[in-house]
C-alpha cells in the first residue's frame, strides 16, 4: 500500500512537472545581426576606430623617436665619443623613454576600454531592453542568442520583431 502510494505520487510529480516545461516558451534572436545593423553601433565603432588609429599614430611616433636615439647613441659608442659615465646617462635616457613608452600603451588600452564601454554600453541595454519587451509581449519565458544553439525553429525567431522595435524607437 505504501509504496503505491508513494509510486503515485512520484507519477504525479512527474506528469505536473511535465505540464509546467511544455508551458514554457522559449523564443531566440541573433544579437550580433541586430547590433552590426544599428547605426549607433556603427557610429560608435568609427569613433573607436578614430580614436586608436590617433593613439597609434602618438605611440608609433614615440617608438620611432626611441629608436632613432638607441641608434644615436650606439652610433656614438662605437666612435668612442661617450664616456662610460655619459654612456650610463644616455643608457637611462633611453630607458625612460622606454618606459614612457609601456605606460602610454597601457594608457591607451585603458582610454580605448573606457570609451568602448562609455558608447557601447547605453545601445546594449536599449537592445537588452528590447528583447525584453519583445519578449513579454510574446510570452516568452526565455529567449537565447543563436550562436548558442544548435536547433531551433524559425518560427522562434524575435530577431525581426526586436530590430524593427528598435527601429520604431530611434
Amino acid at each position: 500500500m505504501k509504496g503505491t502510494v508513494k509510486i503515485g505520487t512520484v507519477l504525479l510529480a512527474l506528469v505536473l512537472t511535465m505540464g509546467t516545461v511544455h508551458a514554457q516558451k522559449f523564443g531566440y534572436l541573433n544579437s550580433s545581426a541586430i547590433l552590426a545593423e544599428l547605426p549607433e553601433v556603427k557610429a560608435a565603432n568609427a569613433e573607436l576606430q578614430a580614436l586608436q588609429t590617433q593613439l597609434q599614430k602618438k605611440g608609433q611616433g614615440m617608438a620611432e623617436k626611441l629608436q632613432t636615439d638607441y641608434a644615436a647613441v650606439q652610433q656614438k659608442v662605437e666612435r668612442g665619443e661617450l664616456s662610460p659615465k655619459q654612456q650610463e646617462e644616455e643608457s637611462k635616457k633611453l630607458q625612460d623613454q622606454e618606459t614612457a613608452l609601456n605606460a602610454f600603451e597601457q594608457e591607451m588600452r585603458e582610454t580605448m576600454s573606457k570609451k568602448q564601454e562609455a558608447l557601447l554600453t547605453p545601445i546594449y541595454d536599449r537592445v537588452n531592453k528590447v528583447i525584453s519587451e519583445v519578449a513579454k509581449e510574446e510570452g516568452l519565458q526565455f529567449v537565447f542568442d543563436q550562436g548558442v544553439l544548435l536547433y531551433s525553429d524559425p518560427a522562434l525567431d524575435i530577431s525581426e520583431k526586436v530590430k524593427a522595435k528598435l527601429t520604431a524607437s530611434n
